[in-house]
């Protein structure tokens, strides 16, 4: 039966899957358009210099250094990847890079792929975002500027700082790093 494909699928292309799973079985004549997506090679960490056990006790009390560094970054984004809740972080990056775009033509594109990747309803990564944040994003994106998913942004970096750093700064990934 097709419930068991999920137990064979790496589980954060569940969602994906089931969409088009859900697509094939209302229309069973179109099996064209069911593709099994391949796991993304994992990318490599960047040639970031490893920090001093100091530098990296720091990070416990600021994730916005954590963040600057590449390689707390990678450390970071591996750590939530292993716990497959890496939609955060990926989400973080996304609207920080879409800050530095300078064409507003550029930033039109970002900002409609960072909306379909994080924001809409069943979004591949969709951020955990209340209500009126959504509301508010969505009503910035009318007209894109470098302040769009500026309260989203926030809410999401709120968000890690509260329950991911803590649960990083206990893991292994973390405490190889300080030693």
């Amino acid at each position: 039966p097709l419930s068991h494909l999920f137990l064979l699928l790496p589980s954060c292309r569940a969602k994906e899957i089931k969409t088009k799973l859900g697509t094939l079985l209302q229309k069973p004549d179109s099996t064209i358009d069911f593709i099994i997506p391949y796991p993304e090679k994992p990318e490599k960490p960047p040639k970031a210099q490893k920090p001093s056990p100091e530098e990296a006790l720091q990070w416990r009390d600021s994730l916005e250094k954590l963040l600057q560094n590449p390689y707390g970054l990678a450390s970071f984004r591996s750590f939530l990847r292993s716990e497959f809740s890496e939609e955060n972080v990926e989400f973080w990056v996304a609207c920080d890079d879409y800050k530095k775009t300078k064409s507003p033509l550029k930033m039109a594109e970002k900002a409609k792929k960072i909306y379909e990747e994080f924001i809409q309803t069943e979004a591949p990564q969709e951020v955990n975002i209340d209500h009126f944040t959504k509301t508010v994003t969505m009503k910035n994106l009318v007209e894109p500027s470098p302040t769009s998913f500026d309260m989203a942004q926030k809410r999401i970096f709120a968000l890690m700082e509260k329950d991911s750093l803590p649960r990083f700064v206990r893991s292994e990934f973390y405490q190889e790093l300080i030693k």
